[in-house]
Protein backbone atom coordinates (compact mmCIF):
# COMPACT_ATOMS: atom_id res chain seq x y z
CA UNK A 1 0.00 0.00 0.00
CA UNK A 2 2.63 2.31 0.31
CA UNK A 3 4.36 1.99 -2.92
CA UNK A 4 0.74 2.81 -4.35
CA UNK A 5 0.19 5.88 -1.92
CA UNK A 6 3.62 6.83 -2.86
CA UNK A 7 3.20 6.42 -6.38
CA UNK A 8 -0.61 8.51 -6.16
CA UNK A 9 1.11 10.76 -4.42
CA UNK A 10 3.73 11.08 -7.42
CA UNK A 11 1.36 11.16 -9.39
CA UNK A 12 -1.06 14.11 -7.95
CA UNK A 13 2.64 15.97 -7.89
CA UNK A 14 3.44 15.63 -10.90
CA UNK A 15 -0.14 17.18 -12.18
CA UNK A 16 0.60 19.80 -9.69
CA UNK A 17 3.71 20.39 -11.25
CA UNK A 18 2.46 20.24 -14.48
CA UNK A 19 -0.26 22.50 -13.55
CA UNK A 20 2.19 25.07 -12.07
CA UNK A 21 4.11 25.34 -15.26
CA UNK A 22 0.69 26.01 -17.43
CA UNK A 23 0.46 28.96 -14.98
CA UNK A 24 4.04 29.79 -15.07
CA UNK A 25 3.79 29.61 -19.53
CA UNK A 26 0.49 31.67 -19.24
CA UNK A 27 2.03 34.22 -16.62
CA UNK A 28 4.69 34.37 -18.83
CA UNK A 29 2.52 34.77 -22.27
CA UNK A 30 1.08 37.92 -20.10
CA UNK A 31 3.68 39.30 -19.25
CA UNK A 32 5.09 38.76 -22.75
CA UNK A 33 1.89 40.70 -24.36
CA UNK A 34 1.90 43.19 -21.78
CA UNK A 35 5.04 44.47 -22.41
CA UNK A 36 4.58 44.43 -26.35
CA UNK A 37 1.60 46.13 -25.99
CA UNK A 38 3.10 48.94 -23.61
CA UNK A 39 5.50 49.21 -26.36
CA UNK A 40 3.09 49.65 -29.22
CA UNK A 41 1.36 52.56 -27.02
CA UNK A 42 4.46 54.49 -26.84
CA UNK A 43 5.16 53.67 -30.20
CA UNK A 44 2.23 54.86 -31.35
CA UNK A 45 1.87 58.36 -28.93
CA UNK A 46 5.61 59.11 -30.50
CA UNK A 47 3.81 58.62 -33.95
CA UNK A 48 1.13 61.03 -32.99
CA UNK A 49 3.89 63.37 -31.58
CA UNK A 50 5.47 63.23 -34.36
CA UNK A 51 1.86 63.36 -36.69
CA UNK A 52 1.47 66.65 -34.93
CA UNK A 53 4.87 68.42 -35.28
CA UNK A 54 4.15 67.61 -39.38
CA UNK A 55 0.87 68.78 -39.40
CA UNK A 56 1.51 72.02 -37.23
CA UNK A 57 4.76 72.55 -39.74
CA UNK A 58 2.46 72.35 -42.50
CA UNK A 59 -0.03 75.03 -41.43
CA UNK A 60 2.62 77.40 -40.67
CA UNK A 61 4.12 77.58 -44.37
CA UNK A 62 0.70 77.18 -45.46
CA UNK A 63 -0.45 80.03 -42.84
CA UNK A 64 2.99 81.95 -44.69
CA UNK A 65 2.15 81.47 -48.08
CA UNK A 66 -1.45 82.63 -47.36
CA UNK A 67 -0.07 85.75 -45.75
CA UNK A 68 2.42 85.81 -48.99
CA UNK A 69 -0.63 85.88 -51.45
CA UNK A 70 -2.93 88.35 -49.19
CA UNK A 71 -0.43 91.03 -49.41
CA UNK A 72 0.40 90.21 -53.17
CA UNK A 73 -3.90 91.37 -53.43
CA UNK A 74 -3.50 94.14 -51.43
CA UNK A 75 -1.04 95.46 -53.26
CA UNK A 76 -2.54 94.86 -56.47
CA UNK A 77 -5.47 96.35 -55.01
CA UNK A 78 -3.94 99.59 -53.99
CA UNK A 79 -2.38 99.56 -57.38
CA UNK A 80 -5.31 99.75 -59.14
CA UNK A 81 -6.49 102.17 -56.14
CA UNK A 82 -3.86 105.07 -57.06
CA UNK A 83 -4.63 104.25 -60.50
CA UNK A 84 -8.20 105.16 -60.11
CA UNK A 85 -7.40 108.26 -58.00
CA UNK A 86 -4.57 109.07 -60.81
CA UNK A 87 -7.39 108.92 -63.78
CA UNK A 88 -9.60 110.85 -61.85
CA UNK A 89 -7.04 113.45 -60.80
CA UNK A 90 -6.05 113.76 -65.01
CA UNK A 91 -9.83 114.37 -65.88
CA UNK A 92 -10.34 116.92 -63.56
CA UNK A 93 -6.88 118.48 -64.75
CA UNK A 94 -8.38 118.18 -68.44
CA UNK A 95 -11.31 120.06 -67.49
CA UNK A 96 -9.60 122.99 -66.36
CA UNK A 97 -7.56 122.90 -69.21
CA UNK A 98 -4.18 121.72 -67.46
CA UNK A 99 -2.65 118.46 -67.82
CA UNK A 100 0.22 116.64 -65.63
CA UNK A 101 3.77 117.11 -66.74
CA UNK A 102 5.08 114.11 -68.66
CA UNK A 103 8.81 114.19 -69.05
CA UNK A 104 10.23 112.45 -72.87
CA UNK A 105 13.10 110.99 -72.61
Amino acid sequence: MSVDMSMEKIAKMEKRLQRAMALKKMVNRWQNSHIHYMWQMTLSQRRNMYATLKMQDAMIQELELANKQLLMVRQAALHQLFEKEHQQYQQELNQMGKAFYKERL
